[in-house]
């Protein structure tokens, strides 16, 4: 059954009368509107017979508006403004203008790249809200899972199976120690020349697989890890190797932004590859404003190395 409707106005056709009544000619009418005069007489000559009534009269010099045609356009004044509105708001959506991020990311990357990244992207994006914390490996895939979070940002993670796993840069450990440290010399450094010396170990957090690496290392070169001094975060490490307690080896993320003329980086050896990674919810579409912040990190990933 066929229902009837007592309003048969269309948007699309307000909008045509609305650049008509601004131009008061078709041909400008069209222009503004981006399509053909022909299209603007068409959609004035369907509106009039729809309301059934004269809205312009047709001049050698352009179309003049009606009495009728201005009591309309009083009326639909608030659409145009409301649609206006609406469009402002879809191209904001379009360009990440607009928008809320939800963020959690591990300590290593909290502590180095993130905030530039933040800096960068918000440099043009007032209207956009970020929610950041900082969280455990663990606790972070909860929240991914749950859906209280939208991006996860973390060291060393490979797969889950009710997560998406984007990996963005590859770095490795390194070690941090005083430019006057008798190892600064060398290019490369080795759980054998570090054993000699006193260490600052990752070991306070049980969720932190940048320790456990460490420690693999070691034993993979028969060396013993042994270390009086403690932390849980790489930031920590750094800051403690800067005042002379001990060499530390960190992710190259934390280190890039740590190594300063007193406190530099070596690289550590063998090899331990660490890949910085994003994670988002399995199956479901990251939103414009979540790509487009991992398209920065990944820039600010690029310019340190």
């Amino acid at each position: 059954m066929r229902i009837k409707r007592k309003n048969d106005l269309n948007l699309r056709l307000l909008e045509i009368f609305g650049a008509a009544m601004r131009n008061q000619t078709t041909i400008s009418a069209a222009e503004e509107l981006g399509i053909s005069q022909p299209a603007v007489s068409n959609a004035l000559k369907a509106l009039e017979n729809q309301l059934k009534m004269t809205l312009f009269e047709r001049t050698s010099r352009g179309l003049i508006p009606t009495d009728e045609a201005m009591l309309l356009h009083t009326e639909v004044g608030p659409i145009f403004k409301m649609m206006r509105g609406i469009e402002e708001q879809i191209r904001a959506a379009r360009d990440t203008k607009i928008g809320r991020l939800r963020i959690t990311a591990t300590p290593p990357l909290s502590q180095s790249i993130i905030p530039i990244a933040l800096k960068n992207f918000l440099a043009e994006r007032k209207d956009v809200r970020i929610s950041y914390d900082i969280r455990g490996v663990e606790m972070i895939v909860r929240e991914i899972e749950t859906g209280a979070t939208d991006l996860g940002l973390l060291l060393g993670l490979e797969s889950h199976p009710s997560c998406t796993v984007i990996p963005l840069h590859e770095g490795q450990m390194e070690c941090m120690l005083p430019a006057d440290h008798p190892l600064a010399g060398q290019e490369t450094i080795s759980p054998a020349d570090i054993a000699e010396h006193t260490q600052i170990g990752l070991g306070l957090d049980p969720e932190s697989k940048l320790g456990a690496l460490v420690r693999a290392a070691f034993a993979m070169e028969r060396v013993r890890f042994e270390t009086n001094l403690e932390v849980r975060y790489c930031h920590t490490a750094c800051v403690l190797a800067n005042a002379g307690l001990g060499v530390a080896v960190v992710d190259s993320f934390t280190a890039r932004f740590m190594q300063t003329p007193e406190l530099v980086c070596r690289r550590f050896q063998p090899r331990i590859p660490i890949t910085a990674c994003a994670v988002v919810r399995e199956g479901r579409a990251m939103s414009r404003i979540t790509v487009a912040f991992i398209e920065e990190i990944k820039s600010v990933l690029a310019e340190i190395n």
